[in-house]
């Protein structure tokens, strides 16, 4: 038997030996369980470094397993390298059989997208279950054997040990150590990114900060449907649970009165929400269950918003295999929990907990009340319960998301950032690593009183980038001098606006896989993460499948038409100087770029455009203008020409096609002097549908 001695030598070496198995010093420490953590390890495994993943979740893949399987794909062309070899992977899956355990797969349409949710000629899938996709995260990471430590949260008070500029190890509340020569910070926090002592922002920059538009506070602009007024709701609502009495104290979920001034800072986040799995087929649903700590007063304003004549509760229930949803935010008040994430980024793990357990009660309760209130209107009562849980989608967790949709938090200020400038190629983008194309998307940031006493929702912004983008490598590393051994694929470098694009989950794995490969540059070179040669690293990402600069077919897709091919002198809507609400679309068939433009149908007369360039040569030019026709298209469109002799006016009905290749239509021949600045001017002023622009051409007309 032992000594007592003995024994606490023999447990002191076990210890010893155990902390030394943890402290074993890989070539690369991924820090997070994302979908960009993954892809960055694999990619670091086929550069044979070593690498371990240090996940603080106890689930792979981040949104693209927790619920988001309705993929925010943007321009599907980018996508490359192990982020189509992830997409592939699902296609393969629902190529099996057995993978239709629900539905047959020729039942399975796309909610009429445009673009076909299981492209056999690219075998790829974009549109997937939860738990299919967690289950190739987990393929990836057994198929390339990379070590994986499940529930592991940094220390953030002295868990990161710094040697100079440089991270030698982390160490997590468990007491494990993790040295690496590099590190990857691929959490959709950056805790430790921040607690290496890297420069990171929280919240909206002003519009000044970066130059930009639409930064900041952006009161007044009513983008989507996700807010009050003509779009969304037909009337206005009161604020106060007596309508228009102010005594009696605001509805629950508004802030108050003081939004902020236009375009001005401040230190809020655009709303979380979980992305639900639900499901209407009865053999699979589970009812929506009362939450604990349930309150019907927190739904005042839904009914509201119900009364006024809304009825989109079901606008974003997108469609997966299996008749299940990917459930989305969608209205002036739905799943986002408006206000209620402003600390988070920087909270403790403790607090962090409360916010995410108090959105899970907001949403669990949302549609409890929905399906059980009796105010709800019948009609909707009725549809709503039809629908459930999944009953095979996050079973450990009564099947409810285990991931929150952490659409902001922390962002690195870099060595490059990008702003919505390189975003909308105003500014050429240096040493491009991937490439984004969605929206500009920032969900609401906050809900108030406006002066007249109404309720608004502030924040939601959906501006085109008109294409992809060039994401720079600058925008991973932190700014020279701060960290030499650390990128970040997830809190990128970039302006909150820009961050509302670059924030989508494929463009997430692809930059992790950027990252990785620059990693291993720098382990091979003994180099900090800034010095890696652009050259070496673009040549490696070439050949290894990533996208780095748009593909000719991809720029215009199936429907747009070249400017550069045109005669004459042609200015896209893209490049018109736009005030008021315009969104871009490119649901018809032909149009000029990209895109075209509409202003939501507000007939407010606040919008407007003006399309401009100078005449090169004296001479008379025809004047053409495009737009899309439609029956919703405003049959009164006004427009106004500035040419030689001085001012014309034009009104046209969009509600016809346009004669000139069923694209322009001509607004008449002009006289222009050397270098004038032609003019053409639209808005929506009198309109009685939807305004389109597309495009001005001036045509020189030969004598």
């Amino acid at each position: 038997m032992r000594s007592m001695r003995q024994l606490i030598t023999f447990c002191l070496s076990l210890s010893v030996s155990v902390q030394i198995v943890y402290a074993e010093k890989y070539d690369v420490v991924v820090y997070g369980g994302t979908s960009a953590a993954v892809t960055a390890a694999v990619q670091a495994k086929r550069l044979g470094k070593t690498v371990v993943i240090v996940s603080p979740d106890q689930h792979l893949g981040g949104l693209s397993s927790g619920g988001l399987g309705w993929t925010d794909t943007g321009n599907k062309a980018v996508i490359g390298g192990l982020t189509r070899d992830f997409y592939h992977r699902v296609w393969k899956h629902y190529q099996k059989k057995d993978a239709w355990t629900w539905q047959k797969q020729n039942e399975y349409g796309d909610k009429g997208q445009g673009t076909p949710a299981i492209d056999g000629k690219q075998r790829t899938m974009w549109i997937f279950e939860p738990h299919v996709a967690e289950q190739v995260f987990e393929d990836f990471v057994r198929e390339y054997q990379i070590p994986l430590f499940r529930n592991e949260w940094l220390d953030r008070k002295q868990g990161v040990k710094m040697s100079g500029k440089y991270i030698t190890s982390i160490t997590t509340l468990s007491g494990k150590t993790f040295a690496g020569r590099m590190f990857i910070d691929a959490t959709y926090e950056g805790d430790l990114m921040a607690t290496a002592g890297v420069s990171y922002h929280v919240g909206r920059e002003g519009k000044n900060v970066y130059g930009e538009e639409w930064n900041g506070v952006q009161t007044g602009i009513l983008h989507h449907k996700h807010h009050f007024g003509p779009k969304a709701v037909k009337e206005t609502i009161s604020a106060y649970r007596m309508p228009g009495d102010t005594s009696s104290g605001l509805l629950p979920r508004i802030s108050g009165a003081n939004p902020g001034k236009y375009g001005s800072g401040d230190g809020k986040i655009q709303a979380y929400c979980f992305r639900m799995c639900l499901t209407n087929h009865e053999a699979n649903r589970v009812p929506f269950a009362k939450p604990a700590g349930y309150d019907a007063d927190r739904y005042e304003l839904l009914l509201r918003i119900y009364q006024a004549g809304w009825r989109e509760t079901f606008a974003k229930f997108d469609p997966i295999p299996n008749y299940k949803t990917d459930t989305n935010n969608h209205g002036p008040m739905s799943t986002d929990n408006i206000g209620y994430n402003y600390d988070y980024p920087e909270a403790s793990y403790d607090r962090r907990k409360e916010i995410i357990k108090e959105h899970e009660t907001y949403q669990k309760g949302w549609l409890y009340f929905i399906a059980n209130d009796p105010r709800v209107p019948q009609e909707v009562q009725q549809k709503m319960r039809q629908w459930g849980l999944a009953r095979d989608e996050f079973k450990d967790n009564g099947n409810w998301p285990h991931q929150l949709y952490i659409r902001e938090a922390r962002r690195m200020v870099g060595q490059f950032v990008m702003t919505e400038h390189e975003l909308l190629k105003k500014r050429p983008t240096p040493d491009s690593v991937g490439m984004g194309s969605y929206t500009m998307d920032s969900h609401n940031v906050q809900r108030y009183v406006t002066p007249e006493g109404f309720v608004q929702n502030e924040g939601d912004i959906g501006v085109s980038t008109h294409g992809p983008y060039k994401i720079a490598y600058g925008s991973l590393v932190p700014k020279k001098g701060e960290c030499g051994n650390l990128l970040v694929p997830v809190c990128v470098s970039s302006s909150h606006i820009a961050f509302g694009s670059i924030r989508m989950e494929p463009v997430f794995m692809i930059l992790g896989h950027s990252a990785a490969t620059a990693a291993g540059i720098a382990l091979e070179q003994n180099l900090d993460v800034q010095d890696v040669p652009y050259s070496m690293l673009s040549e490696k990402l070439l050949k290894e499948g990533q996208i780095l600069e748009t593909p000719p077919e991809a720029k215009y897709g199936r429907n747009g038409v070249d400017p550069a091919k045109l005669k004459g002198i042609v200015i896209d809507d893209s490049q018109a100087r736009l005030t008021g609400a315009w969104e871009t679309s490119r649901s018809s068939k032909k149009f000029i770029g990209t895109s075209y433009s509409h202003e939501s149908n507000l007939r407010d007369g606040k919008a407007a455009a003006r399309f401009e360039t100078k005449i090169p040569k004296a001479g008379r030019y025809e004047v053409r203008f495009a737009y899309t026709p439609h029956s919703n298209r405003s049959s009164k469109v006004k427009i106004k020409l500035i040419h030689a002799s001085g001012e014309a006016e034009q009104t046209i009905n969009q509600k016809k096609i346009p004669p000139l290749d069923g694209v322009f239509i001509s607004l008449g021949e002009y006289e222009f002097s050397p270098d004038q600045t032609a003019v053409v001017k639209v808005t929506n002023a009198n309109a009685d549908g939807y305004v389109i622009i597309d495009a001005v051409q001036w045509i020189p007309v030969s004598n």
